[in-house]
């Protein structure tokens, strides 16, 4: 391919990023990024094509130009994104769940209550559980709990991320399920805080009468803090949504849906963050054979730390 038939394919490459090149000089807001990293790395490609075939420093000083330019942005666009990320941890998620301080509570009582209550239950009235679980998962219950943490042989290291994938698809599921039921006027949000109580309360009800609470409370108090907080969250937003469609106010319901929308997304990134966490905690930490002492000691402390992150961060 000669110089002209070069130019000739990909002058529209080379207007496409010098336009936008020149937006983003601009601080245009609404300028469409989505093809500019492909656009980037075309360009590059096509610069060390001149200096392979020696199409002439005119050229190569062109495209050299565009490139540097855009290696600027580029990294810079990058750079922006992980401060705003790192602003969204460290003030807006925070400030965000606090506003929603009374939702907050409402949703820790209808896990939590609803947990505790089954609990109560069951403990009264061991056949109760077959009323919420199955024999098999009873059975499975009682074979996973039965033997402490601290003497089980540790699964192979090459099987955590494994697991690490997979507690977070769990977690993501279970939370998605809670936050999108607010769509229902926020009965879907209610029911599946409601549903998840039972179910862990029926758990540790179970085993508190087999006599293995100690195996259980020191496997889940770890990764807990995180993924159980999150659950909360994704009912407080769930329960946000809901609230909306219910009391719109002067607002049109579908407006009313998207505005809260916008300010939930400072909690759904949030609770995300914490439910990969979870997932880490529970994949590396949670399922090592140590002590229980150990892991009720580093369990408070996670507890204490995400209960003072949600009530003193982001206040300054």
């Amino acid at each position: 391919m000669n110089r002209e038939a070069f130019e000739e394919s990909y002058q529209r490459d080379w207007d496409d990023l010098g336009g936008l090149l020149e937006q983003l000089d601009q601080r245009r807001s609404e300028i469409d990024l989505r093809r500019f990293p492909e656009l980037y790395r075309r360009v590059c490609q096509q610069l060390a094509l001149v200096r392979t075939r020696a199409y002439g420093r005119d050229l190569e000083r062109r495209l050299n130009r565009l490139v540097l330019e855009g290696h600027q942005h580029f990294y810079r666009e990058s750079s922006r994104s992980r401060a705003s990320f790192l602003q969204l941890i460290r003030f807006f998620f925070p400030r965000a769940v606090r506003k929603e301080w009374r939702l907050f509570w409402i949703a820790t009582a209808l896990l939590y209550g609803t947990a505790l209550l089954t609990h109560i239950a069951i403990v009264q009235r061991p056949a109760l559980v077959y009323s919420v679980m199955s024999p098999q998962q009873v059975s499975s219950l009682e074979s996973m709990y039965r033997d402490s943490y601290a003497h089980r042989e540790e699964r192979p290291s090459d099987s955590d991320f494994l697991m690490f994938g997979l507690y977070i698809y769990n977690n993501i599921s279970i939370a998605f399920r809670t936050f999108a039921g607010g769509i229902l006027f926020g009965v879907g949000s209610i029911f599946f805080l409601v549903y998840n109580g039972v179910i862990f309360g029926a758990a540790s009800g179970h085993l508190a009468v087999q006599g293995y609470s100690e195996n259980l409370y020191s496997f889940v108090i770890g990764h807990g803090a995180f993924e159980l907080t999150a659950i909360v969250l994704a009912g407080v937003a769930g329960l946000r949504l809901g609230s909306s469609l219910l009391m719109p106010g002067s607002r049109p319901r579908t407006v009313a849906l998207r505005e809260s929308s916008k300010e939930l997304l400072p909690i759904i990134f949030g609770l995300v963050v914490f439910l990969v966490v979870a997932a880490f905690i529970e994949a590396y930490w949670s399922s090592r054979s140590t002590e229980p002492a150990l892991r009720f000691a580093v369990g408070a402390g996670l507890w204490g730390l995400v209960s003072l992150y949600l009530l003193r961060a982001g206040r300054r």
